[in-house]
């Protein structure tokens, strides 16, 4: 596994959806990792512990160094701190 990329963000009024928790919202760390072929987008509360896969966040991935691009796609559709 690769180092994971981490970015913090704050979602529009909708929040994240998460297959653990459903819709989370507020000041957020998005995080993409790749383990084992597939790349998987996460989401925490600012400093909190526990993380949640973002529902459609995962898919499998050819090459480790295209998770940097799936980042930064992630980040551009949640990030909006304006609403």
């Amino acid at each position: 596994m690769t180092e994971p990329l981490r970015t913090d963000i704050v979602p529009g009024p909708g929040g994240v959806m998460t297959d653990e928790v459903g819709v989370v919202t507020g000041d957020l760390t998005l995080q993409t990792e790749v383990a084992e072929g597939q790349v998987t987008v996460r989401v925490q509360y600012r400093e909190a512990d526990e993380w949640y896969t973002v529902t459609g966040g995962r898919a499998a991935i050819a090459d480790p160094a295209d998770a940097a691009a799936v980042h930064q796609i992630a980040v551009g559709l949640l990030n909006r701190p304006e609403g």
